[in-house]
């Protein structure tokens, strides 16, 4: 015969068994309506497409990608960064003077508005080389499409921190972009949390992404163990001189944030065989795998959003 107390404890381990697979099956289904996946693969295909002819700094075709940055944050209802979207800024490479522009997007947070969490991917690439039309469809057109589908994401689940979407020009040429950000920040980089940096994330035979940044910040580390990844991703912890790989603190936008001491995550693939080649092409990229990672780094901000204090 079950006692009193017994049978009590009994209900309130039912009760929080029950409560506890309701959160998970939310978070399940929250998942799969995370954003639109066709318009993920859309707006890779559009960025990585001829007509803007590599969107190397400078050009019409980076113009083009600017703009279509633009109205995306529009209709995705993302606030401009300051008066405006446009942070434009020069610099000179081998005697050429180029004229850039990051443009960043602002969302701000429900409980910590005066704090930042910076999302950024670059739209810059390559452009056109002895004829031929560098489009750069995983490098990075597929970091730029992800940011639009954070500001989806964002529309139905509001985040704590104030958020800085940010695409970043001339990466191309030394992380131009960031470095200017950063130099001339419009919030007090005392008052940026973090940086969640992506730079080609829609390709790979192994289905494997890596993640950059967690090596001596155990913070990061929790974070990342303590997300709901998804199974079809091999997220993996490296490139950040804890392994014999290549180390990639510098190797993207994230590393300007590094210098500064603002802590980073930074999302990518392996190198392949169409890296800075005209061949990166958005008929290359493997569209399920793609899809699983932007959900998997919008699982890994939602448990940062919560952390980070």
């Amino acid at each position: 015969m079950i006692n009193k107390v017994s049978l009590y404890l009994i209900i309130i381990l039912l009760s929080i068994t029950c409560k506890a697979q309701s959160i998970q099956q939310k978070a399940i289904l929250d998942k799969q309506s995370f954003f639109n996946e066709k318009a993920l693969l859309q707006h890779v295909e559009t960025l990585s497409s001829n007509s803007f002819k590599g969107r190397r700094t400078g050009t019409e075709g980076a113009r083009k990608a600017k703009q279509y940055i633009i109205n995306q944050f529009h209709l995705l209802n993302v606030e401009p960064l300051g008066i405006k979207y446009e942070q434009s800024f020069s610099f000179t490479n081998r005697g050429k003077t180029y004229n850039a522009v990051n443009v960043l997007g602002h969302i701000k947070g429900t409980t910590l508005p005066n704090k930042y969490i910076v999302i950024s991917a670059h739209y810059d690439h390559l452009g056109i080389k002895n004829g031929k039309i560098y489009n750069g469809a995983d490098d990075d057109a597929s970091g730029i499409s992800a940011l639009f589908s954070f500001a989806e994401y964002f529309k139905k689940h509001p985040p704590k921190h104030s958020i800085i979407l940010a695409a970043f020009d001339a990466e191309e040429f030394g992380l131009r972009g960031s470095k200017h950000f950063v130099n001339h920040s419009i919030v007090s980089l005392q008052n940026i949390e973090a940086n969640l940096n992506m730079d080609m994330i829609s390709r790979t035979d192994k289905n494997e992404l890596y993640v950059t940044g967690t090596h001596k910040n155990h913070s990061l580390k929790h974070i990342i163990l303590s997300s709901d990844t998804s199974e079809k991703v091999k997220l993996i912890m490296g490139h950040d001189g804890s392994d014999k790989k290549q180390n990639w603190t510098y190797s993207s936008d994230h590393g300007s944030f590094y210098t500064k001491n603002i802590p980073f995550l930074y999302f990518g693939v392996e190198d392949h065989n169409d890296y800075h080649q005209p061949t990166d092409d958005f008929d290359k990229i493997n569209k399920e795998f793609y899809i699983e990672v932007v959900k998997t780094i919008i699982s890994v901000f939602v448990t940062m959003d919560e952390y980070l204090k």
